[in-house]
């Protein structure tokens, strides 16, 4: 998996196809969503690509208040890239992106600078200004555009419905064991130990509540330690890949 800040970091004549969103936490529901993506990919001859934003739209939009996010875009990427996603392209979220309608970004940079050729959209996603692309009118631009367009239906486990807001209501509630059911993989954290210390400085990173874990760390189990913002780890002074 290739990481790209910017669509002008880009290589030429790409072929692409494309799926648009934030991959909070990059749960059962999404993969269901990238096996789709690959599916396309593979059928067309083309690389999969995942497009997603910094910061989260609505911490830019000034809605940040309560929020708390699964994955950091570093998170988000090595998961994307462990379910065999090709490339993720990180998108500024400002104003001028706010405000920018979706034709306009299909044309001008989906299709222009990543050689789109087919496009994978989620149940319920939008995106655009004011929300205005979606599947339907996705429909009459791919036709003039010529790219293929796929929707992918709500996932659901044993009924119940799964998405990023219900994998953190289990992780805050301290039910990880449930909160890895639903997202097909451990929880994971990214950072910096000194000391055998980990802190957490990102404030919209959600950690479970405090206690002590089983948890991989950089492939090699053992416990780790959480309090509060402060992960106590039996490591020193190295980049750590905590999966719990």
């Amino acid at each position: 998996m290739t990481l790209h800040y910017g669509f002008e970091s880009l290589p030429e004549n790409l072929r692409t196809v494309v799926t648009v969103g934030s991959f909070d936490g990059v749960h059962a529901g999404h993969r269901t969503l990238l096996a789709r993506l690959r599916a396309l990919a593979s059928r067309l001859g083309a690389e999969s690509v995942v497009v997603t934003f910094e910061p989260h739209p609505r911490i830019a939009m000034g809605r940040a208040e309560g929020m708390q996010l699964l994955t950091s875009v570093q998170e988000r990427a090595l998961l994307l890239g462990r379910y065999g996603v090709d490339r993720v392209v990180v998108v500024r979220f400002d104003e001028k992106f706010r405000e920018q309608g979706f034709e306009e970004f299909v044309r001008g940079s989906l299709v222009a600078k990543l050689g789109m050729v087919g496009m994978v959209v989620g149940y319920n996603h939008r995106f655009g200004r004011g929300s205005e692309g979606n599947f339907e009118s996705l429909g009459p631009v791919a036709r003039e555009l010529g790219f293929e367009l796929e929707r992918v239906e709500q996932y659901t486990d044993s009924g119940d419905k799964v998405s990023s807001t219900v994998v953190r209501g289990l992780m805050e509630r301290g039910d990880v064991e449930r909160a890895r059911e639903v997202m097909g993989h451990g929880y994971i954290i990214m950072g910096r130990v000194e000391g055998g210390l980990l802190r957490v400085e990102d404030e919209y990173k959600l950690l479970p509540a405090s206690g002590i874990y089983r948890a991989l760390i950089n492939g090699v189990e053992q416990s780790v330690d959480i309090r509060g913002r402060d992960i106590v780890l039996n490591v020193d002074n190295q980049d750590v890949i905590i999966e719990i």
